[in-house]
């Protein structure tokens, strides 16, 4: 196998584990100019043709990811789990709030 069919194959399998959507957590990022800060949540947006991941991180960056230069991994079904219970704590419904919407 040449380079560029290991390169086309490897990029291949990081689209196939990194779909859009998938939660990301940095653990450490390569040489940055400007860096993510470690331990940074991200969403997945895309996988490009050479394998970067781009994301959309919580702290408001967007980057590419590079494999093999930057440490990240996804995130676990707790870390999900708890993702989503903070989620729905923050939107819980405040009862003293005023009633905003149609009525019937």
């Amino acid at each position: 196998m040449n380079e560029f069919d290991y390169l086309h194959r490897q990029a291949a399998r990081y689209k196939a584990n990194y779909p859009a959507g998938t939660r990301v957590m940095l653990l450490h990022m390569g040489d940055d100019p400007r860096p993510v800060p470690d331990n940074t949540r991200g969403t997945v947006v895309c996988v490009d043709d050479i394998g970067t991941v781009h994301c959309n991180f919580d702290n408001g960056r967007r980057l590419g990811l590079v494999p093999g230069e930057d440490s990240f991994r996804k995130l676990t079904q707790e870390e999900l789990a708890e993702e989503q219970a903070g989620a729905i704590d923050d939107d819980s419904i405040d009862e003293d709030a005023p009633n905003v919407g149609m009525s019937m």
